[in-house]
């Protein structure tokens, strides 16, 4: 099994945000699998209160969640201290161009439709966050 991550390089952390329990466990395991240390909730409510104590190099957020959507819950973790250094991925099943133009406006690097490839996963979010550390290496 190919892994997205070098065994030399301290462990990459993960935030998985989605309300379907299924679609975290099934994430979560691929991603622990390939070397990601990996934490899921269910709200972007508990996203924000996680990555109060917990810096994740990725996020995976859902768009559709019941109370504060995806949309908003981008926006509030870009708000907060170190926001802009993570990846954000918005993972949804809506693929329209709209949808899309929402993501980027809301502050998402990356859009993904469900069903997301968990073979493909690890090394996508690898080359995503080397491709964030070396855009924030530039602009330093």
């Amino acid at each position: 099994m190919t892994t997205g991550v070098n065994p030399q390089s301290p462990v990459r952390r993960v935030l998985l945000v989605d309300d379907n329990a299924d679609a975290n466990l099934i994430l979560s395991i691929s991603l622990r699998l390939n070397g990601y240390a990996v934490q899921s909730c269910i709200s972007g409510q508990q996203a924000l209160e996680i990555t109060q104590t917990w810096t994740p190099h990725a996020i995976l957020l859902d768009i559709s969640m019941p109370g504060m959507d995806g949309y908003e819950t981008c926006r509030r973790l870009r708000e907060q201290p170190g926001g802009d250094q993570a990846v954000i991925v918005a993972v949804t099943g809506y693929g329209q161009e709209e949808t899309r133009r929402r993501t980027r406006e809301a502050g998402f690097d990356n859009h993904l439709v469900k069903p997301v490839d968990v073979a493909a996963l690890p090394n996508l979010l690898s080359e995503l966050i080397d491709q964030k550390n070396a855009d924030a290496a530039i602009d330093s």
